[in-house]
C-alpha cells in the first residue's frame, strides 16, 4: 500500500528555531530503546526526522541524556516553568512525542476567535481573560498539525471548550446547587439533568408540538448547552452525519462517566485505582480525538473506527492523555476541596504511598499505555486503509500536542 504523507501546513510558520522537532511517529520506541517497555521515558526532545517503511514519520533522537541518565524533569516545548517547580510537584519525564508543528500566529488567530465566540454566546461571562490565557487555540493548533484552516480549527475548538466548560460549570467547586426551576438542590443531583439537556443539544429531541417551545427555551438558557449546539453546527459544515454520530457516541460515554464521578463526590468516597482508570477511559479526551479526521478533511469509515483492534489503540491513547491531564492539573485540583479526582490522589489513598511516589507511579502507567499505543498502532497503520493510517498518525500527533499544551497552559499553572 502506498505511503500516505501529510503535506506540511501552508499557514504562517513560526521561526525555524521555535519549531520543536523530535520523534513523531510510531516505532520510535524501538529505534531508541530496543522496543522494551522498561526503556527510560523521554521528554519532548530534539531529533532528526526520517521515514519508516510503512510511511509513518520516525526519528533518531539526538537529545539522549548523557551517561544513560534520565532527565530530572520534562524537556522541550513549554516545560521550563515545570522544571523550575518545587521538587515534590515536578512532573516526571513522560514517554510522549513532541508536537509536530508550532505555529504561534495560527494559534493566536484561533484563540482570539474562540474568545470572540464565547463572548457572543455568554460562555465564561466575566472570565474571558482567563479563557484567553488558557490558550485553547494553541491546544488545537498543536493537536491538529494536518490542518492550517483557522475556521476548521475553530469548529473543533468550540466543541473542546464546551467540553472543558462542563467541568467548570457543572462539576468544579462553585457549580450551581439550584435546579432550573429555582428549587434548592445540589450540584451532584443536578448534574444528570444538565448533561441530559446538553445531550439534547447535540442529538436534537423531537417533542410533541405543545412542548417544542419549552425545550427550545431551556436549550437557549444554558451557556454550555449553547456552546455544544454552536460547536456541532459549525463542525457539521466539515463533517458527514456518520462522523458527527461518532462524536455524539464518545460524548455520551463521557457523560455517563461524569455521572459516576458525581456519585463518588456525593458519597464522599475515593474510588479504587481500577475503578478510577475504568472511569477515565471514557472520561478522557476521546471526544477531542474523535474529530481528528473531520478537522483533517477526510473520513475514517465506521467499520475501521469501531474495529476492536483500532478501538483498543484509540481508547488506550485517550486514557494515556488523561493521565497527562491528571499530572498537570494536580495543583488546580488541590484547590477543589475534594471535588476533583486524579490518579495520584487515588493512589495515595489506596496504597498509602507518598504524593511523590504516586506521581512517579502515574508516569509509569502513562508510559506503559503509550508503549502499547505505539506497539499496536504501527501494524494497524501498515495494513489498514490510507484513512486509518492518517487517523492513527493524527492520534499520535494529538498526544504530543496535548502534552505540550498542558505543560505550558496557564489553566494548569500552580501560581
Amino acid at each position: 500500500m502506498p505511503a500516505v504523507v501529510t503535506p506540511p501546513p501552508t499557514g504562517s510558520a513560526a521561526p525555524e528555531s521555535s519549531v520543536p522537532t523530535g520523534a513523531t511517529g510510531f516505532g520510535t520506541a524501538s529505534t531508541r530503546h530496543g522496543g522494551t517497555a522498561s526503556a527510560a521515558p523521554i521528554g519532548v526532545g530534539h531529533a532528526a526526522p526520517s521515514t519508516s517503511s510503512n510511511g509513518l514519520a520516525t526519528a533518531q533522537s539526538t537529545d539522549q541524556p548523557s551517561g544513560g541518565r534520565i532527565p530530572t524533569g520534562p524537556t522541550g516545548l513549554g516545560t521550563a516553568s515545570t522544571r523550575r517547580s518545587a521538587e515534590g510537584a515536578a512532573i516526571p519525564p513522560l514517554y510522549c512525542p513532541p508536537p509536530m508543528r508550532d505555529d504561534p500566529l495560527l494559534a493566536a488567530d484561533v484563540n482570539e476567535r474562540i474568545v470572540a465566540w464565547a463572548g457572543s454566546i455568554g460562555l465564561y461571562e466575566g472570565k474571558l481573560d482567563e479563557l484567553r490565557d488558557a490558550g485553547f487555540g494553541r491546544l488545537i493548533m498543536l493537536a491538529h498539525p494536518d490542518c492550517d484552516d483557522p475556521d476548521r480549527l475553530l469548529a473543533a475548538a468550540k466543541c473542546a471548550v464546551a467540553e472543558w466548560a462542563v467541568d467548570d460549570y457543572y462539576c468544579d467547586a462553585g457549580a450551581s446547587d439550584v435546579a432550573p426551576d429555582g428549587t434548592p438542590s445540589s450540584a451532584e443531583a443536578e448534574l444528570g439533568p444538565r448533561l441530559e439537556l446538553a445531550a439534547a443539544a447535540i442529538d436534537p429531541v423531537h417533542l410533541p408540538a405543545r412542548y417544542a417551545a419549552r425545550i427550545e427555551q431551556a436549550l437557549q438558557a444554558d451557556p454550555i448547552v449553547r456552546a455544544f449546539r454552536s460547536g456541532f453546527a459549525h463542525l457539521a459544515e466539515f463533517s458527514t452525519p456518520a462522523q458527527l454520530a461518532r462524536l455524539r457516541t464518545e460524548i455520551a460515554g463521557w457523560f455517563i462517566a461524569l455521572g459516576a464521578e458525581a456519585g463518588w463526590r456525593q458519597s464522599g468516597r475515593t474510588p479504587q485505582a481500577w475503578e478510577y482508570l475504568t472511569n477515565r477511559q471514557p472520561h478522557s479526551f476521546l471526544p477531542c480525538m474523535a474529530p481528528i479526521d473531520m478537522v483533517g478533511g477526510y473520513e475514517l469509515q465506521a467499520a475501521e473506527y469501531t474495529d476492536p483492534r483500532v478501538r483498543r489503540v484509540i481508547t488506550t491513547a485517550a486514557l494515556a492523555s488523561q493521565l497527562v491531564n491528571d499530572l498537570y492539573s494536580m495543583a488546580r485540583e488541590d484547590r477543589s476541596d475534594g471535588r476533583e479526582f486524579n490518579l495520584p490522589t487515588v493512589l495515595v489513598a489506596e496504597e498509602g504511598c507518598t504524593r511523590r511516589e504516586a506521581v512517579l507511579r502515574t508516569a509509569e502507567l502513562h508510559d506503559e499505555l503509550m508503549h502499547r499505543v505505539e506497539l499496536e498502532a504501527a501494524p494497524l497503520a501498515a495494513v489498514g486503509s490510507a484513512e486509518l493510517r492518517r487517523f492513527l498518525t493524527g492520534v499520535w500527533a494529538w498526544l504530543g500536542g496535548s502534552r505540550a499544551w498542558h505543560a505550558e497552559s496557564k489553566r494548569y499553572s500552580d501560581k
